[in-house]
């Protein structure tokens, strides 16, 4: 599928000149507000404390301006994604990035804790939004193959650069300007891509064909993945047996069960369940849940590991990214070309492995005693890894899709992607944090770090399983990129 499927006018030859002169344009904008989503990831933690401390937070309720975004999140990316699918890729990215303004405007303008959650949850719906339709115009624009490949490298290395720019952007704004600030600036970035999007986007194509929208599947699947994702993120804090996080499950349980008999039964159903049939987008779906469980709790226990045991001070642990997210922006130019010379599944299993090297070598940093130059190495080698399995599990997820179905392809993606941070967060930090009962001082700075090294552990042994998950993978369909 390339750019010239975009052609609907009969005389399409003009039109394809213009986009291909765009085109340029067009991935600088995608890969612009894919940095916007990863910033927005980050740069809140920074300002936690300024922010609890401004509007009379209790240390039990300040964690919801991090957990009311990602579980919002988590909830409504299948939604969003088929949204785009409908309504049109364009029109959900611009729709999407108001939902970032406005609620950013919001959150900026906060006077009490109850109006900065909401305006994260609301934030949260609009990264759920802007995911997929950004990431389905990607796949979308550029045809399947080696041009797809180096726009999904760039997107990925934009991502990569958000995370830690989002470190330092938090540290250096709220230092200067106060809290409010950082999501002040999502209101200036939002704004610039809103008027972007419509001088260098094309315009969604006609549909000859009405499509209806599946409200019963769009309703249980939101309303399930949101409980599920809630659960998963709270229950640490809850306690696993508390009666809100039983009846979370269960009632998340119910309500996907529902949404599967829905969508066999639906003539135009919001996820196609044939769509499990392609192999390549049930094996991404998979490698992005065990990436997101294992690499993608790694700035969490890194970010432990930098303030509470080694005496970080906020700004210093942004720098400390600085490095490891360069690697990971290489590693994502590296997948590309590996992706395009051999394999999509030669690239993930590589990158696993180099990965993998790379957290076994971080344990040795993960100590009171260690410096930075310790575990330079391991993040270096990880962040490579890293890099190049998030641009071929991006490829997997893509390929073999039709053009229609690229935003709820793109959301089944990013929803295991999202509910896969969720549950490793939730395994590792239990057994990280499994001999730090009763500690202080010097003996609980000791246990923290033997926390973070069994975490690093299984880390590595669980991209050991996503290899053998790639291993496993057969090629079924035609296309040599192909898992």
């Amino acid at each position: 599928m390339s750019a010239s499927d975009l052609a609907s006018p009969p005389d399409g030859s003009s039109v394809r000149r213009g986009i291909g002169a765009k085109r340029g344009a067009t991935l600088a904008l995608l890969a612009f507000a894919q940095l916007i989503i990863a910033l927005d990831l980050n740069i809140v933690f920074v300002a936690l404390p300024e922010i609890g401390a401004g509007l009379g937070f209790s240390g039990q309720t300040l964690q919801w301006v991090v957990s009311a975004y990602t579980v919002f999140t988590g909830g409504f990316l299948l939604f969003g994604g088929r949204a785009a699918d409908l309504i049109g890729q364009r029109r959900m990215f611009v729709f999407a990035l108001w939902l970032y303004a406005l609620s950013s405007l919001i959150g900026g303008l906060a006077w009490s804790p109850e109006v900065i959650i909401l305006a994260r949850a609301v934030q949260g719906i609009g990264g759920a939004f802007l995911f997929p339709a950004t990431l389905s115009l990607v796949n979308r624009l550029f045809a399947e193959g080696p041009e797809r490949n180096r726009a999904l490298a760039v997107w990925g290395g934009a991502g990569a650069s958000g995370l830690t720019i989002g470190s330092i952007a938090g540290g250096l704004l709220t230092s200067a300007f106060g809290w409010p600030s950082v999501f002040y600036v999502n209101v200036a970035l939002a704004g610039i891509a809103i008027v972007a999007a419509f001088l260098v986007i094309p315009r969604d194509p006609k549909r000859h064909q009405r499509r209806s929208f599946d409200l019963p599947g769009a309703l249980t699947v939101t309303a399930g993945a949101t409980l599920l994702v809630f659960a998963l993120v709270q229950g640490p804090e809850y306690g696993w047996g508390s009666r809100g996080i039983v009846w979370s499950f269960v009632l998340a349980a119910a309500l996907l069960t529902a949404f599967v008999v829905i969508e066999a039964r639906s003539a135009d159903p919001l996820m196609p369940l044939r769509l499990f049939r392609n192999r390549s987008l049930l094996t991404g779906m998979t490698i992005t849940f065990l990436y997101m469980a294992t690499f993608g709790t790694l700035p969490y226990f890194l970010t432990v590991l930098f303030q509470n045991v080694q005496g970080f001070t906020a700004l210093q642990t942004g720098l400390a990214f600085l490095v490891p997210s360069i690697a990971i922006a290489v590693g994502t130019q590296v997948g590309e070309r590996l992706a395009t010379r051999l394999s999509t599944r030669t690239t993930l299993i590589g990158g696993m492995a180099v990965g993998a090297i790379g957290t076994a070598l971080m344990v040795p940093g993960a100590t009171v005693e260690s410096s930075y130059l310790i575990i330079l190495p391991g993040l270096i080698i990880s962040g490579i890894g890293q890099g190049v399995v998030w641009t071929g599990m991006w490829i997997a997820a893509a390929s073999g899709v039709h053009h229609d179905e690229q935003g709820v392809a793109s959301g089944m993606a990013s929803t295991t992607l999202n509910v896969g941070n969720a549950i490793g967060l939730a395994v590792l930090i239990a057994v990280a944090n499994s001999r730090v009962g009763g500690l202080a001082g010097d003996a609980l700075r000791i246990a923290v770090a033997e926390g973070m090294q069994r975490a690093f552990w299984l880390v590595a042994a669980g991209i050991g399983l996503s290899i053998i998950v790639a291993l496993v993978a057969q090629q079924k369909q035609p296309n040599a990129d192909a898992v």
